[in-house]
This record gives structure tokens, sequence and C-alpha cells, in this order.
């Protein structure tokens, strides 16, 4: 087999941890496999690099700390792969431009083209484990260096585990699987065996941690099956792959939370054709997300009040756009609500089984938990409610749908 392995900041934290993976990694090879593994850089460089960078300009520019923040995947790339060599095992380190990451110009949030690879594939013909620097590319011209953005490391890993045609890729990382929710507020959440990649997609954006949602992405377009694993010990993790029949029958296989949410609400917009399309089109031209909306008619249907969320480190920013888009609009005012939670229940199981968004509603409501707002799609349900109530809201929900790790 051909395995890819990823491995985190947390990882390659200092020098004992990326001994610890170059052992893993010669094991895996003395099993009999081709071995390549991408890596991040050691946990907390790259913010390092960042504050030195703002110490120097209060903006500077993007081609620049892309060259820089490169560095820092560079340097764990080279150090694993001497860590490896050390072991008696050949290794050979590379950085994005040697592995042939060709993506687009965008710098600090760069999307992967292609990927050349042919002599990372000559290196693994001749017996090497190759290390490549995560997180980083280079434009088609081959003038400028890239990089893919906060978590570029995992898209690194799986791209190039679809390039390289691997029979499967490992995520190491500082938990040992994807759980049923977070178990640092339910203590028994259960680490689920395998999941649907549309289920890690939408509890990726949903809050969970555990993958980049652009990694899930294209893990899910090219069919890469990626296993979650933890780098610290031997447990089996959580395979992320193609739905099949027997996830059908679970109904809800996550629950996922995110306090990361504030809430505008525009009040009294004339109710007028072009009118919620105004108000978007200018947060969407200032690259400002918005999550949810709800748009509430009054009843003569003269005004509406508009809801949205977005990110809460948008908030000032989205503010500021909205209230000077409101007046233009001939609304009565902006209001803006930030302790606010986002409480969401995944599973494909959700397709074939009714009466699961009702279940959510009145388990909330039975434990005196308001909802603001609500959003659907075919495998989630999604509530803002009051931030002070978000743990509680999880705890029910997860013990509602049963999926606590099972006792004996």
């Amino acid at each position: 087999m051909l395995i890819v392995q990823k491995y985190g900041g947390t990882s390659v934290a200092n020098v004992e941890r990326i001994k610890a993976v170059a052992e893993r990694v010669v094991k895996t090879a003395k099993e009999g496999h081709k071995v390549a593994v991408v890596v991040s850089a050691m946990a907390g460089e790259t913010d390092k690099l960042i504050n030195l960078a703002h110490q120097v300009s209060s903006a500077p520019r993007e081609r620049e700390m892309d060259l820089m923040l490169s560095s820092g995947e560079r340097v764990t790339c080279a150090l694993t792969a001497i860590a490896i060599e050390e072991l008696g095992h050949k290794a050979m380190a590379f950085t994005g431009r040697q592995m042939g990451i060709i993506t687009d110009d965008v710098h600090t949030r760069a999307k992967i083209e292609k990927i050349a690879g042919e002599r990372a594939k000559k290196a693994l013909d001749e017996g090497y484990i190759i290390v490549v620097a995560g997180f980083q590319g280079i434009t088609e011209s081959g003038s400028d260096v890239t990089t893919l953005g906060r978590g570029g490391s995992d898209l690194s890993a799986v791209a190039i585990a679809s390039a390289l045609n691997a029979d499967l890729c490992e995520i190491y990382t500082d938990v040992d699987g994807v759980y049923t929710t977070d178990p640092n507020i339910v203590p028994e959440a259960r680490k689920l065996s395998k999941i649907s990649y549309e289920e890690m997609l939408e509890l990726a954006s949903l809050g969970a941690k555990v993958l980049q949602t652009r990694s899930v992405e294209f893990a899910m377009k090219y069919e890469v099956p990626v296993v979650v694993r933890s780098s610290f010990n031997d447990n089996p993790g959580t395979l992320v792959t193609k739905e099949d029949k027997d996830m059908e029958k679970v109904v809800v296989s996550g629950v996922a939370y995110d306090k990361n949410q504030a809430k505008i609400t525009v009040m009294g917009v004339p109710d007028k054709p072009g009118i919620a399309a105004k108000l978007f089109k200018g947060i969407a031209d200032a690259g400002i997300v918005v999550d949810m909306i709800v748009q509430n008619v009054s009843s003569d249907g003269k005004a509406a009040d508009i809801s949205f969320t977005v990110p809460r480190t948008d908030t000032k920013k989205t503010l500021k756009l909205t209230e000077g888009i409101a007046k233009e609009l001939g609304a009565k005012g902006v209001d803006m609500k930030e302790d606010i939670a986002k409480i969401s229940i995944v599973g494909v199981g959700m397709r074939t089984h009714s009466g699961v968004a009702s279940q959510m509603f009145e388990t909330l409501a039975k434990h005196g938990v308001n909802i603001m707002m609500i959003s659907t799609s075919e495998i989630k349900v999604s509530c803002i409610i009051d931030a002070k109530y978000a743990e509680l809201a999880v705890r029910v929900l997860h013990d509602m749908f049963g999926l606590a790790e099972k006792k004996g």
C-alpha cells in the first residue's frame, strides 16, 4: 500500500515528538508500505512568525507573508527527514515547490490547481520515505510561494494522496478520531469508527475542529479515504469515506456547537423586491461570509425584519457596513447580539427518517432553551440559541439521540 501520513503542529511540537513521528513512519515502512509524510510547522511557530511580521509592519504584504510563513513547514520537513535517516531508513524532504504543488495566485489562501509529483513518485519507487512541507505551493509561473490558509496541511495531505493515487490518507492529530460531540462537554461521547464525507463536511463547517473543511471537500471530490488518528497512541481512528447503507440506519451521527457567532438584525426594512439582494451583495462584496438568514414580514406586508449570522470576528466590520446599507434602504435601525451559539445535529440518516427536527426542538423546549433562528439541509438541523445554554443543549441533544458510549 501507499500511505500518506499527515502530522499536525502538536505532533511535531519539539525534537522529541519529531523523533516519535519518525519512529511511527519507519514502523509503517517496515510493514511493507510506501510512505509519504506531510508535516505542519511546529506548534506555535506560525503565530510567532506572524507576530514578527507585525512588529515590523502593521500591514505586511501578503506575498512576503507567504514566503515567510512557508518557512515553518520547511524546517519541520527537513528535521523529520533527518530523524528518519537517523533510524536507518532513506528519506527525502520536499518543499511545496519541489513537490510540484501548483496553486492559483491568491496569497495566504491559495487553492491547489494541480500536483506534478513526478520527482516524489520516483523517490518512492527508489525506496525513499518522502517528507513534504504542508500548507504551501507555488504559482503556475513558478515565481511566487503561496500558502493555503489555516489548516492547509490537511488539504496538502489529501491532495498529495490523490495525486499519488495513495490507498489511504492518515491525518494524525492530538485527538484519536471523530467523536459524536466534544468529549470535554460530554465525557460519554463516542468515537465513530467511520463517518461519511458529507457528515464530516457538515461537522467541520459547524465548529468541529478535527479536519479542515477544504480538505474534506477535496477528499469527497476525489474519493480519497481518510483516517483521523492520534499521534500519541495506537488506537484505531475514524475512517472518513463514501456513504454506505449502514450509515443511513443511524439517524444522527453527531452534535456540533459553535460560539463564534453574532446575529445582526435589520429592522423595519421596506418589503420590496431587491431589498435583500442589495443588503447581502454589499456584505458579500466586503468578503464577509453570512451563515443563517431569517426574514419576518409584518402583518400589513409593508416592512420586514431581516436577521442573519456572521462569524463573531467580523461583527464590528459587518455592523458598520450594515448600518450604512440600512440607511440607504430606509430601514428603522440595526441591532446586534453576540452572546449566541449555533447548535447542530448531523446525520445522513435524516434523509430517510422523519420527525428529527421536531425531536430536536421539543428537547430544547423541555429544557427551557429558546430558539432564535433555524436552518436545515438534507442531513443537518441548526439552531441559534443564547450562548449560556450551549453546553446544556449539546448534552441533552446528545442524550436524546442516544449517541453516548454504550456501557458493558
